[in-house]
């Protein structure tokens, strides 16, 4: 046997051990935000039916590691070990929106830096206000917004190229006109700051303001899918209320190191699945504004989603020039 063919057989014979023995120790969950956004409510929904369905005793322990908007966890997600005992649950504004719209890009490759292990589902933004705004509906709000002089208004996020940032930007651009910006650490400190009107206004991802809404806490003026959420059927969109064609949402995905072992990644990949498949699970995500995945969910699926968005989103920021800065 030639020496340099040493490693890879290695390799080979190590992985099915590997997914026999895995887990060894508790799984960490990585959030790149905050206690209290969306990101770190849905793995906190998800940590415990996924450590069942992954079984061998597994347990989940969710951490949060907050800055940039999801792309410093991510970072240091890439340099660590490829055993399945560290990932992440991403959304769209550290792996689409902030390499399409940040100058500079990101420190990793948004594809080739991750091993994709499936997704957990997709949530709308809600367009959102001050209960101090001079407006209660979202016709009155954009009309404020639109006569108002450039800056007149902040608008609060959950920090520097976040989806909220974006959703912001492109009622800016819509409306030609300019917000001043007030970037927060997490979904919970923007929806606080909102609340009390340090951030006149915002656009939330759903799953981070629905209780806030529900609760008055907050205006929810619409929501910035196709179709009205389910569980707000009296909010409107904001393309049926105010601008026309107007869609923006986010979604939930699981990633892990780069070279995850093919067994350990289908082991994870298929309790993924069978925990975003229960009902009661999903029926807790849809009270928190997140509809559950519901279509083919392979890694090779998954990739080629992440693959579709970040596309999306580098032709969004081409078509109108949008530039976040950190």
């Amino acid at each position: 046997m030639q020496r340099r063919h040493l490693p890879v057989l290695l390799t080979a014979l190590a992985t099915p051990a590997l997914a026999q023995t895995f887990p060894e120790r508790p799984i960490t969950l990585i959030s790149g935000f905050a206690p209290g956004g969306s990101t770190d409510i849905a793995c906190r929904l998800i940590a415990d039916r996924f450590a069942h369905h992954i079984g061998g005793g597994a347990r989940v322990v969710v951490e949060n590691r907050p800055g940039a908007s999801g792309t410093v966890a991510a970072d240091w997600l890439r340099r660590q070990a490829p055993d399945g005992h560290t990932l992440m649950l991403i959304e769209v504004s550290s792996h689409a929106i902030a390499p399409a719209a940040l100058a500079g890009g990101t420190p990793f490759d948004p594809m080739g830096d991750f091993t994709q292990v499936g997704m957990v589902g997709t949530a709308p933004m809600v367009f959102i206000a001050s209960p101090r705004f001079p407006a209660n509906n979202a016709a009155e709000a954009i009309a404020r917004l639109r006569e108002a002089p450039p800056d007149t208004f902040t608008y609060a996020t959950s920090g520097v190229g976040s989806i909220p940032q974006l959703g912001a930007e492109m009622i800016a651009l819509r409306l030609g006109t300019r917000f001043t910006h007030l970037p927060y650490r997490s979904g919970g400190l923007m929806l606080t700051s909102i609340f009390q009107n340090e951030g006149n206004f915002g656009v939330a991802v759903l799953a981070s303001a629905a209780a806030q809404v529900r609760d008055g806490l907050v205006k929810g003026l619409a929501v910035t899918s196709r179709e009205r959420f389910p569980t707000f059927p009296d909010i409107p969109t904001l393309s049926e209320a105010a601008l026309p064609d107007f869609e923006l949402s986010t979604w939930n995905m699981i990633i892990a190191p780069p070279r995850l072992p093919p067994a350990v990644l289908a082991r994870l990949n298929a309790a993924l699945n069978l925990a975003v498949a229960e009902p009661a699970l999903a029926e807790r995500f849809l009270t928190a504004g997140v509809v559950m995945w519901n279509r083919p969910n392979t890694p090779e699926t998954t990739r080629g989603f992440l693959q579709s968005e970040i596309e999306k989103y580098r032709d969004l920021v081409a078509r109108t020039g949008l530039r976040l800065e950190r």
